[in-house]
């Protein structure tokens, strides 16, 4: 298969795959390292890689579940309060392998669509990069991450645009 036949299979391929479908094994640290790294491949105008990520594992990933659960229990008015939700919150966190935040810098030089434009390009290298190496991955972008700046020291210049799954699926 060339090049093109290669890249054309990976983009029809590219699925969001939901925490429930992973599997307990762990990805490598290597390949998270090179998932990360494709997303410095996405253009940006004015070379200002508004990018900025945090990589949850381990005991930060069950912390990060944890808030999110109490962010939720804190921001829901108690008639609207769902178990479920509550709970579904931390299953989700808890069972992929690895969670990235994503956080646009707006670095001020160019319209702030184009930096959120270009971090979504960055993310779709990381799904593409996922999707070469059978990992499945989605973003989701909960209205929770909004209350997520202290914990992710957030600048006044940042947003907080959602959290990056991913998980073995084998």
């Amino acid at each position: 298969m060339n090049q093109a036949e290669v890249l054309k299979q990976i983009i029809e391929e590219r699925r969001s795959i939901f925490p429930k479908d992973y599997s307990e094994n762990e990805i490598p640290q290597h390949i998270i390292e090179e998932i990360i790294n494709s997303a410095n491949f996405a253009p940006n105008h004015k070379r200002t890689k508004p990018w900025r990520f945090k990589i949850f594992k381990g005991a930060e990933k069950a912390k990060l579940a944890s808030e999110m659960q109490e962010i939720y229990k804190s921001v829901t008015a108690p008639q609207t309060f769902l178990e479920k939700k509550y709970n579904d919150i931390g299953f989700k966190i808890n069972k992929a392998d690895t969670v990235v935040s994503i956080v646009v810098n707006f670095s001020g030089l160019v319209p702030e669509w184009e930096e959120i434009a270009a971090v979504s390009m960055a993310v779709q290298n990381m799904y593409l990069t996922c999707t070469a190496h059978h990992i499945g991955c989605y973003w989701s972008s909960p209205k929770l991450v909004d209350y997520l700046k202290n914990s992710l020291t957030i600048d006044e210049n940042q947003k907080c645009l959602g959290l990056f799954y991913m998980g073995q699926t084998d």
